[in-house]
């Protein structure tokens, strides 16, 4: 393989499925950086949204791809922080430097809006199942590799590369919890607490100091994800009284936050209802699920409570450098030791057993990746 060409997953149309190409290297431009991809996630569903049948728009032809961890290649003449050689976390949420209120996701999906589309389809097009990627240099996170790679005997962790790869799953409710301003000590409702997002929020809060109160229907994994901690509490939710289902909730006192990543199928849930109603006067709730219908909001409860009801759609890039200080700081902690599963790893020729594979993922601690 020579220096002006590289292997790249490409996804030709959504009618066509992907095939390994070799195509030019991309090459550094100011505001970039080139980076040697050396794990890249496979998300649950991107065998569907890949296929066409998730209505997932995106532009093509395009070399598809996730978050990443890479090492540095080359910078554009404008980068001050990162420099050749350097381990970096590659985060996909693309923002418009001239405006933040427009983004995308790297190589998955473009935005509603025309300035979204246009990023995508002119700026960054390609992404991170290729041998290397030019990935916006604001998108690259710095990677303590001495702390969290280094023997513990030498003041390391001890991580895996493909430990940190579970950046990217905990990055969403990372979001959430920031924007829900909690603090040491707080009381965190998370539901449905099962999920592969919602379960990394339950790890995330534990390591910020909260009491988690852990609800869902589903009992045997949440007995799971409350053997972690001994700040995990259960709250099994019934789904057919939702008195009783606030009685649960409550009784593990004052509730000040409900953090809400609820997926599309739970549009009729009574889970919803349930956890708002549980939250104490001038408590706070976060949305960052994936409900597409209305639901039922008790409008009196959050006006005489006035509480606090919002939204939230990813997160901001402070709240990725407070992930990334909570793993060299040894409060959040990943790989075996902290309950993770073995992470499964595919060459580029075998992207049709890492999307099979990665369909089956739906818990916190478990992730497929592509190794390029």
């Amino acid at each position: 393989m020579s220096q002006e060409t590289h292997r790249a997953l490409v996804l030709p149309s959504l009618s066509s499925p992907p095939s390994v190409e070799t195509i030019p290297k991309p090459t550094c431009t100011s505001g970039s950086a080139l980076v040697r991809v050396i794990v890249a996630n496979v998300l649950p569903y991107a065998g569907m949204a890949y296929s066409g049948n998730r209505g997932t728009p995106m532009q093509t032809p395009l070399v598809i791809g996730s978050a990443a961890i890479g090492r540095i290649e080359s910078v554009g003449a404008d980068a001050t922080l990162l420099s050749p050689g350097q381990l970096v976390f590659v985060d996909t949420f693309v923002r418009a430097r001239d405006d933040p209120n427009t983004s995308f996701l790297f190589g998955f999906r473009e935005g509603p809006t025309e300035g979204s589309k246009k990023l995508m389809a002119e700026a960054w097009r390609d992404s991170t199942y290729a041998e290397f990627a030019r990935v916006p240099l604001e998108n690259c996170y710095p990677i303590n590799e001495s702390r969290l790679l280094g023997k513990p005997e030498e003041g390391g962790l001890g991580y895996k590369i493909e430990d940190l790869a579970f950046l990217n799953m905990q990055a969403v409710p990372m979001g959430g919890l920031r924007d829900l301003n909690v603090r040491a000590g707080d009381t965190v409702v998370i539901a449905p607490a099962t999920g592969s997002f919602s379960g990394a929020a339950v790890q995330l809060a534990v390591a910020m100091g909260v009491k988690v109160i852990a609800a869902g229907r589903n009992l045997k994994v949440l007995e799971e994800i409350a053997a972690t901690s001994d700040r995990i509490s259960i709250a099994h939710l019934k789904g057919d009284d939702v008195e009783a289902d606030i009685a649960t909730l409550q009784k593990f006192g004052p509730v000040d936050a409900y953090l809400d990543i609820s997926p599309s199928a739970a549009a009729k849930s009574t889970h919803i209802e349930s956890c708002l109603m549980a939250v104490k006067p001038y408590g706070k709730v976060s949305l960052m699920g994936g409900i597409t219908e209305h639901i039922k909001i008790p409008y009196m409860v959050v006006m005489f409570r006035s509480i606090q009801l919002r939204g939230r759609f990813m997160y901001e890039r402070d709240d990725v450098r407070a992930l990334i200080k909570l793993y060299e700081q040894g409060l959040l902690k990943v790989g075996p030791a902290a309950g993770y599963k073995p992470s499964p790893k595919y060459g580029l020729n075998e992207w049709e057993k890492a999307f099979e594979e990665a369909a089956k993922v739906s818990s916190w601690n478990a992730q497929v990746l592509i190794a390029p």
